[in-house]
């Protein structure tokens, strides 16, 4: 399997290099002020342990950038860090090797947050299917396309009834799609999603906190599913083969590394030919793209 490692820092076409101008943010989505504190240095920063204050920064985000009227989700629903997000999308946008017209992306679990819909569609003008299992999550998903005109052009939504199929349900006989992409639940159980939650505000907050309480939320669907990522992506490798004539990519996020081996052996197993792993390091976390298609 091929693979592409890029320098420490997001693609060159991500928006979001460097320090956040929190000034035009705020201009843009006033809310924000209201989270702005000064850090060690003395500079504007945003108050990144409160739930609220990283909701408004993704609010004010992505309004300034991506141009858009409107943005919320219920309380409790994750909240997407944008400028990693935004730098999937422009990497997978590099499969594509020069077409540009007429394109058509599957997002498989879109969210609340409508992140990667919103994104690709501003960024390369592509057409994206959203898919989600979840009828509430839809619903936030349709909210934010219904108070967004450029949105209602190019985003649909599509609900999966059954939750063992990926595309199954969601690809009609006559779809073709350029690209699909997830970013797939992390945990295998809701007691690993709190546990690593516990660690986070310990690191946040320098002790242990009695609330469990995410900095960016996050409901079941979004961060755990039976047998975790590595099962998950099995699956997703396997049911793959059905619809590899109506689709271009295939491609993921792999959060763990120690993944990569298992993947890698599944996409070898259905006979994909041809198949990639693009190394991706945005801020301070590495992460990783599996691509494949037949």
């Amino acid at each position: 399997m091929a693979q592409i490692k890029n320098k420490s820092g997001f693609h060159s076409n991500n928006r979001h290099q460097g320090k956040y101008d929190i000034i035009a943010l705020v201009k843009s989505y006033p809310e924000l002020e209201r989270y702005i504190i000064e850090n060690k240095v003395g500079e504007k920063s945003v108050k990144f342990s409160d739930p609220k204050a990283v909701k408004a920064l993704n609010a004010a985000l992505l309004i300034h950038y991506y141009d858009l009227d409107y943005w919320d989700i219920p309380e409790g629903f994750l909240c997407p860090a944008v400028p990693g997000r935004a730098d999937y999308i422009h990497h997978i946008a590099e499969l594509l090797e020069g077409k540009t017209v007429d394109i058509k992306l599957l997002d498989i679990g879109t969210g609340a947050n409508l992140i990667y819909p919103i994104i690709a569609s501003h960024e390369y003008g592509w057409s994206v299917v959203g898919t989600d299992i979840d009828q509430e999550v839809l619903n936030s998903a349709k909210n934010i396309i219904n108070n967004n005109k450029r949105l209602q052009t190019k985003v649909d939504l599509r609900r999966q009834p059954n939750k063992e199929d990926i595309f199954h349900g969601i690809i009609d006989t006559k779809d073709y799609f350029d690209l699909t992409m997830c970013n797939p639940p992390f945990y295998q159980s809701a007691e690993e999603a709190v546990k690593n939650n516990e660690r986070k505000n310990k690191n946040l907050h320098g002790n242990k906190s009695n609330k469990v309480k995410r900095n960016f939320a996050g409901q079941a669907t979004e961060l755990w599913t039976e047998g975790g990522e590595k099962q998950f992506l099995k699956d997703m490798v396997y049911q793959s083969q059905k619809y590899g004539s109506q689709v271009g990519w295939f491609t993921t996020l792999v959060s763990r590394e120690a993944h990569i081996p298992a993947i890698s052996k599944s996409i070898e197993s259905v006979k994909a030919k041809r198949a990639k792993i693009i190394e991706m390091g945005t801020s301070n976390k590495a992460s990783r793209i599996v691509a494949w298609k037949f």
